[in-house]
């Protein structure tokens, strides 16, 4: 661990707590708004850590990188790579990530897609249902009101899992972002802010209103909290068979517009990542690779389409002790 310096896991948890929606603090039963560790903490956090999350060998021309499928909300005892994953880090001298968090320009344009003004405007029953649905998870709605509506009942849903005490602020992806800067590596970016952000629009305002109600309806009776806990403990797990068949347990492709978003959110993104850690593997780099786990099952899960772009590779399955 002395390769990597302790003040950069500080700093990127200290960033996206800051960036994180706080509790309102008047509800008793909200959890306390979250604040980066102690070094003591933090180290201690560290030398326990246990491998997590899924873990791949692709190689190529001589050359080994990695690709790691990881949570975008966790729990704080989780969010430190174990020894496994460590050693695929130190191995990598560049870590590709879906967005570096560390990188101010990106940060900056994250923040701008994320406020931009939206062309559809809610009915006043849906904007009282966000209201509760906004109170009922803690967050203050006049914090994420200047949001498009799309952006607001994401943060809304993934905020619902804060009961639970799953939190974005220990998104596993920015801790190995401070990694990866801590070690001086090459960190960059696999996707740009516009695209991600661009991902999220529906294409009129029917079908923003309509996912708005959808996404609602899946809050207010509770199956929205109940799969990210069920998907978050899947990862901490790593459980692999039970992910491969996340179709069939997670109720979210059901509709039409639900299969559509999972092909925005998944299938139509996946191909351009896969190329751009092809064309980094291919300029002489060992990539450790790094994005949201569900991008590594599925027809077109990114280990697939490297395998097709000639790589070799090798699921490496974790030691549980």
């Amino acid at each position: 661990m002395a390769m990597f310096d302790l003040r950069a896991w500080l700093v990127i948890l200290l960033l996206v707590a800051s960036q994180t929606i706080q509790a309102a603090e008047s509800r008793s039963v909200c959890p306390p708004p979250v604040s980066p560790p102690s070094p003591e903490v933090a180290r201690q956090a560290m030398d326990n850590a246990r491998d997590h999350g899924f873990l791949w060998r692709i190689s190529k021309d001589g050359r080994a990188s990695y690709l790691y499928g990881t949570i975008h909300i966790a729990r704080f005892e989780w969010m430190f790579p174990g020894p496994g994953v460590m050693q695929a880090l130190k191995e990598a001298d560049t870590v590709a990530l879906e967005l570096d968090l560390m990188d101010a320009d990106i940060r900056s344009r994250m923040m701008e897609g994320m406020a931009s003004p939206s062309a559809t405007s809610l009915p006043a029953a849906l904007v009282k249902r966000m209201r509760s649905q906004a109170a009922a998870t803690c967050v203050p709605y006049e914090s994420i009101a200047h949001l498009s509506p799309e952006m607001q009942i994401t943060m809304l849903t993934v905020m619902a899992g804060r009961l639970d005490g799953l939190e974005a602020a220990y998104a596993v992806d920015a801790v190995l972002a401070g990694i990866g800067h801590g070690a001086n590596k090459n960190v960059v970016s696999l996707e740009t802010p516009e695209a991600q952000a661009q991902m999220l629009l529906m294409k009129d305002e029917r079908d923003t209103i309509a996912f708005v109600q959808e996404s609602l309806d899946e809050l207010e009776a509770g199956r929205a909290s109940a799969l990210l806990k069920r998907i978050a403990r899947v990862w901490a797990d790593s459980d692999y068979a039970e992910l491969e068949r996340y179709g069939e347990w997670c109720d979210c492709l059901e509709t039409e517009m639900e299969r559509g978003m999972m092909r925005r959110l998944l299938d139509e993104r996946n191909p351009h990542m896969a190329e751009r850690i092809d064309a980094l593997h291919r300029e002489g780099k060992r990539v450790f690779a790094a994005v949201g786990s569900l991008h590594m099952f599925g027809q077109f899960a990114i280990p697939a389409l490297m395998a097709k772009r000639g790589y070799r590779v090798e699921r490496i399955v974790f030691k549980r002790q």
